[in-house]
């Protein structure tokens, strides 16, 4: 799957994209990513990409003209979808992620800034409003990445095996713990669940079972 995000603050994705998991997944061409600077697609010589609002009002809107350039200018596979980070669009979620790594090949991702976008960005390109959760933030940088670390988990080869994902197991939030079995702090000692260390598969997944319906914790 290939990503690409215009953004006018292309820095801003330097370092989440080139570590970790998301940087092995790119060196093994599970995914492409590129970030393209929306500045470079306006016309003028101060490379202005935002103005005041017609009909007054705070802030500055991104500009229809050099969005639609910007767009036009990524290389587009078949199956691809082009989303808006914006305050006002619908809620996104797993089911999302997951949906979108099995119908797409290709995300284009547009951070907002500001007071949003010319609205008529939307009606010459056919897109989707996204919110990452009910409140605002100063731009759509941030909720790129999440959305783009939410999508690629869902790609086959990511994680290394479909059951790492936390989906396919008991849930996210079941409890999990490591060695040592016995931890002391400030003379209280914390103990990990003895089924899990049993070794009996069953007494374990039971255990998981009650812990992620909120039955059972640890000693």
């Amino acid at each position: 799957m290939r990503f690409d995000i215009i953004t006018i603050f292309p820095h801003m994705f330097d370092s989440y994209l080139n570590e970790s998991m998301i940087k092995r997944a790119r060196e093994k061409k599970l995914i492409g990513i590129r970030v393209h600077d929306l500045r470079n697609h306006a016309q003028d010589k101060h490379n202005k990409v935002d103005d005041r609002p017609y009909g007054g009002g705070p802030g500055m809107v991104l500009k229809v003209e050099p969005l639609a350039r910007a767009i036009t200018a990524v290389p587009k596979k078949k199956k691809h979808m082009i989303l808006l980070c914006s305050a006002a669009g619908r809620q996104f979620d797993a089911s999302s992620a997951a949906a979108w790594a099995k119908k797409y090949d290709q995300i284009i991702i547009i951070a907002g800034r500001y007071e949003g976008v010319d609205d008529r960005i939307k009606k010459i390109f056919k897109m989707q409003e996204v919110s990452i959760g009910p409140y605002v933030l100063t731009g759509g940088e941030l909720p790129a990445m999440v959305m783009i670390d939410a999508v690629v988990r869902h790609i086959a080869g990511f994680l290394g095996k479909e059951e790492s994902l936390e989906e396919n197991r008991f849930g996210v939030g079941t409890p999990s713990f490591t060695r040592p079995d016995m931890f002391e702090w400030k003379k209280k000692k914390y103990h990990v669940p003895k089924e899990l260390l049993s070794g009996d598969h069953k007494k374990i997944m039971e255990w998981r079972m009650r812990a992620f319906h909120g039955k059972d914790t640890a000693e």
